[in-house]
């Protein structure tokens, strides 16, 4: 546990740490009046009711949308099942940037509904919660589908034998054990809604803020950093009371997980009104998620004169103006470097963090566990620029070095590892250890001929989660990219806050190749996965 103790506390701990003084000890001396000037402004207290009511709102509509979805996933069975499954997970691993680009391309000004009739919700409350919809969709779907697959129908089908109606049925029997999975996926919406950054930045515009904005904005633009370490701390605060109440709902659905034996329980659906509800599903699946991601890459071939490729050989050239230094083509490649690196440490502090977690036990190890989510929470625009400010002086003078994206967005993918690898350790049977120690295996051993290949698949799924949320990293990036290595979100971000239809094309474009890179990615996963190595995600 030290190496993956040792990379929190450098990497995440100190550079929050170090801004969050930094605005509070302006002069060496702590300014807690800070907290009640910055809390009680008025356009504060408007961030945060935003922030708030969104985040409900957003979370109450996922679920409403999803858990068709995941009562489809879970109990029907239908040709085309398991690539649907990577389709709807899609949007998850991409980021948040790029899905704030394919609403702006669906409801924005020169947008499709905007050119068929003249409808535009670029910035409207509603593009918001239908973009945090489409993010977290299979977020539920894989939460709580992947219990709801597990459970015995014939428990339900008792209990209408009985005397229950089917709806008595359901509601007595089957939501009680799915309760603590519709919670914990519902925490873990709200948790991403809440510190949604990239769909605010794009789709909100000046009109709307959420914490994660408002601190960028603090930071970057109006560098009141006092402001920016309050607004920090309360978000820490927060997330630390959801990541808390998570693991309470976590724990209480691994016992039913334990109590009630998996079993392959999807048969193909009977009567209209199985039928229907699938059609309905799969309405909804493509009107939500692939209406968004094929308008995407219409947006990025259509130009003045037609459909071609122009936007896509217009990333070959070095920009004009200055604003990036390479070719687009250049990003591309260092963005697949980034995050290629980035997963390799990802998968070894999370392997090791993950491992440490199976074989102790305790408050102390329990907290180590929420420690590693915080990064998915916390403000990752502070992460980006305490790197700035931290990463600046022998022994760790990495500023100038390639390796700190990496670093940054691994931050990203140690949780995605950790979740993915705990519960196919834990499944491991302590005694198969216990028998190679005796015949003399060493540990590193034991582990290789035991542990390795017991979760080599899970260890695969792990890496590629971790891939894909690296390459979306944005919060962060977009502090200590260069303008000679910009990743992809980085540089759509920069095309889409710039003039000309060329600069939104090439946005478009580049969109378009970051989502075909993270659905290849899903659709191998997919290939990989079953239900004892599909982990939390």
């Amino acid at each position: 546990m030290v190496l993956p103790v040792a990379f929190f506390a450098v990497f995440f701990a100190w550079p929050v740490t170090s801004i969050v003084e930094r605005g509070l000890r302006p002069d060496g001396h702590w300014e807690l009046g800070r907290f009640a000037q910055t809390l009680s402004s008025p356009e504060i207290l408007d961030v945060l009711w935003f922030t708030l009511w969104q985040a409900l709102a957003s979370t109450a509509l996922t679920l409403l949308v999803a858990l068709p979805g995941a009562y489809v996933f879970a109990r029907f069975d239908f040709p085309g099942k398991g690539p649907l499954r990577a389709v709807v997970t899609v949007p998850f691993v991409l980021p948040t940037v790029m899905v704030g680009t394919a609403f702006l391309a669906l409801l924005g000004r020169r947008g499709l509904l905007d050119e068929l009739w003249g409808v535009r919700l670029d910035t409207s409350v509603w593009a918001i919660l239908i973009a945090h919809v489409f993010f977290n969709y299979a977020v539920v779907v894989r939460t709580v589908g992947g219990l709801w697959s597990q459970l015995d129908p014939r428990q339900e089908e008792a209990a209408r034998v009985l005397g229950a109606s089917r709806w008595r049925a359901w509601r007595t029997v089957t939501l009680p054990a799915l309760g603590p999975s519709v919670a914990a996926a519902a925490l873990m919406v709200f948790l991403f809604t809440a510190s949604s950054f990239g769909i605010v930045q794009i789709l909100g515009g000046p009109a709307y803020s959420t914490l994660e904005t408002e601190i960028y904005r603090q930071t970057a633009d109006r560098l009141q950093l006092s402001t920016a370490a309050v607004l920090t701390l309360v978000q820490f605060v927060a997330v630390g009371a959801i990541l808390a109440v998570h693991a309470r709902t976590v724990r209480r659905r691994e016992t039913a997980l334990k109590l009630v034996p998996p079993e392959r329980t999807a048969a193909r659906p009977r009567g209209a009104g199985q039928w229907l509800l699938l059609g309905a599903v799969l309405l909804s699946i493509g009107l939500l998620i692939l209406a968004p991601l094929g308008v995407l890459v219409e947006r990025s071939l259509a130009t003045s004169t037609g459909y071609g490729l122009d936007h896509y050989r217009a990333l070959q050239s070095v920009d004009e103006n200055g604003t990036f230094l390479v070719p687009m083509t250049d990003t591309i490649v260092n963005s697949l470097q980034y995050a290629l690196a980035a997963t390799a440490i990802a998968v070894v502090i999370g392997g090791l963090a993950a491992a440490a977690l199976t074989r102790r036990a305790g408050r102390l190890v329990r907290g180590f566990d929420a420690l590693l989510m915080l990064p998915l929470g916390v403000s990752a625009v502070t992460v980006g620029f305490g790197f700035l400010i931290t990463l600046d002086e022998p022994p760790l003078d990495l500023r100038a070095s390639w390796i700190l994206v990496p670093l940054a967005q691994a931050l990203v993918g140690v949780p995605f590892v950790v979740r993915t690898m705990l519960p196919v350790l834990r499944a491991v049977d302590e005694r198969l250890r216990e028998a190679a120690a005796v015949l003399g295996a060493s540990p590193w051993r034991a582990w290789h001929e035991v542990d390795l290949p017991l979760v080599r698949r899970a260890l695969l799924i792990a890496a590629g989660f971790a891939f894909a949320v690296s390459l979306g990293e944005f919060g962060a990036t977009v502090f200590i990219a260069r303008p000679d290595n910009p990743t992809l979100p980085v540089a759509v971000a920069r095309l889409l806050g710039r003039p000309g239809e060329l600069n939104y094309g090439q946005a478009m474009a580049l969109s378009t190749i970051l989502m075909v890179v993270c659905a290849v990615s899903l659709l191998l996963l997919e290939r990989l996965r079953n239900d004892r190595t599909s982990g939390e995600f």
